[in-house]
């Protein structure tokens, strides 16, 4: 029995076959998976994973492709989605499952008057993928309201408390296991005035969509930005103190001074106004991705000596758990 029949006898799994991956990632970019498969609880996530580890048959897990780049070759295996949408909200408390879009679990915390998710607003995609990348904007990163996070690891169901997923700035635990699926999240947020809260989250709204249009076909920043501390001595002493905020450099900076601002590579494009956004404009490949993506970072490694880091993560058709 091919591994199409043992994911079909799943209640709770949805099979698409040679689905276009290029509607399923914001950049717009890639070519066909052989099945895509979304389950929509943790039970048939569960047995779709046990089943293609069975199989042998090469596969992959996205959340809502916000970061993705995909090959364009596709990919010739299952990619795996977990699609629960489930929230729950007991007092300040949030439980929210991988699945929901976050700006939903935004709007609906703000809503509520509870604070802790305002500054998240605008930031596309699902929550499992924001608690994978500790996605975070405005000073703030979804890991200081984390209290603990529920995931799938080949075998079992198991919860790591908030020390345990080892955030840092956009990384987490679940980067280090990439076999681990996140399911769900805890919340704990505050009590806070809704107005207060909606005015903030539509002010940075505002900002957000201006910089990053919701109809541009971008992945948001290509590259994390820097850590103060971690940057070569020679380089700390010649940047402006207005360069440094909160004890990071934006990737945009020095991206800036490489020259990176409206560069083309076929399709795909560096905004004119933002040195750490690349959108395709149309007819954009992930290969004229990859290739501009190099030549950003090899400017900046020559002309201030250390490497740029991509927040986007790539699907190619060898990167599958077995």
């Amino acid at each position: 029995m091919t591994a199409d029949d043992e994911l079909q006898k799943i209640p709770g799994v949805k099979l698409v076959h040679q689905a276009p991956l290029d509607r399923y990632t914001r950049f717009g970019i890639g070519g066909k998976a052989r099945v895509l498969a979304d389950a929509d609880n943790e039970q048939a996530l569960a047995e779709a994973v046990k089943a293609l580890k069975a199989s042998g048959e090469p596969f992959t897990v996205i959340g809502g492709g916000t970061n993705l780049v995909v090959s364009d070759e596709g990919f010739p295996g299952v990619v795996l989605r977990y699609t629960c949408p489930a929230i729950d909200i007991d007092g300040i408390t949030v439980h929210a499952a991988a699945g929901v879009v976050l700006q939903h679990l935004t709007d609906l915390t703000v809503a509520r008057g509870l604070r802790g998710l305002e500054t998240m607003t605008g930031i596309p995609g699902w929550v499992g993928g924001a608690i994978y990348g500790n996605a975070g904007a405005y000073g703030h990163s979804i890991h200081e309201r984390v209290k603990s996070v529920r995931y799938f690891d080949g075998t079992g169901i198991h919860e790591l408390g908030n020390s345990a997923c080892q955030f840092r700035y956009r990384e987490s635990v679940f980067k280090l296991r990439k076999d681990w699926i996140v399911l769900s999240v805890t919340l704990d947020l505050d009590a806070a005035d809704a107005a207060e809260l909606s005015a903030t989250a539509t002010g940075i709204l505002n900002i957000r969509n201006e910089k990053y249009p919701p109809t541009m076909r971008c992945a948001g920043s290509i590259f994390k930005n820097l850590m103060l501390n971690d940057l070569p001595a020679a380089v700390r002493a010649e940047l402006p103190e207005r360069a440094v905020r909160e004890g990071k450099v934006p990737s945009a900076y020095f991206l800036e001074l490489a020259g990176a601002k409206g560069m083309v590579e076929g399709g795909v494009r560096v905004a004119t106004y933002h040195a750490n956004l690349i959108f395709n404009e149309g007819g954009g490949t992930a290969a004229q991705v990859r290739t501009l993506i190099e030549e950003l970072k090899r400017r900046v490694r020559e002309k201030f000596g250390f490497e740029l880091e991509e927040e986007v993560q790539f699907i190619v058709p060898f990167a599958a758990m077995r």
